[in-house]
């Protein structure tokens, strides 16, 4: 190996996605450039739903400011979209087609996803979506684990 190479397992956690996209996707990755006041991981959620799904209804809110993560974090969303793509398939394997379309945010910067998947009939039916519960603070909601935590600092 040359002097000051590094390794290929020494890439960034982060990156590692990346190394798993099929090449002829990269071009699209780049081309991603976030808008004014948006942020690259909600940008690369939007486009790759728009794309892929080519929903009729699509919503993707940063809910990162309502857990315990750094200001300006992107780790928690939640997804309302509404695509014919859906029709026919239960709630369940909606839910994985998201996933699945939205693999390299899951395994890097995203730690929570909040999908709610309509077909665009029943969202012309019911529009309301639930809101996000509050967020519990990890282990903080747990008195034995706070106690335990706040002892050892």
């Amino acid at each position: 190996m040359a002097p000051g190479a590094r390794p290929f397992r020494m890439l960034p956690a982060r990156l590692l996605p990346l190394l798993r996209t099929p090449l002829r996707l990269l071009p699209r990755l780049a081309s991603s450039t976030p808008m004014a006041g948006e942020k690259p991981v909600e940008v690369s959620i939007r486009s790759k739903l728009q794309r892929e799904l080519e929903p009729s209804q699509l919503e993707v809110h940063n809910e990162s400011h309502q857990h315990a993560v750094p200001p300006g974090a992107e780790t928690h969303f939640k997804v309302v979209i509404a695509s014919s793509r859906f029709a026919g398939l239960p709630l369940l394997q909606r839910h994985r087609l998201v996933n699945e379309i939205l693999q390299a945010e899951l395994a890097g910067p995203v730690h929570a996803l909040s999908i709610h998947a309509k077909t665009p009939e029943q969202w012309d039916q019911n529009a309301s979506v639930s809101r996000s519960p509050a967020c519990l603070g990890g282990s903080k909601h747990d008195p034995h684990m706070a106690e335990k935590l706040g002892s050892q600092g």
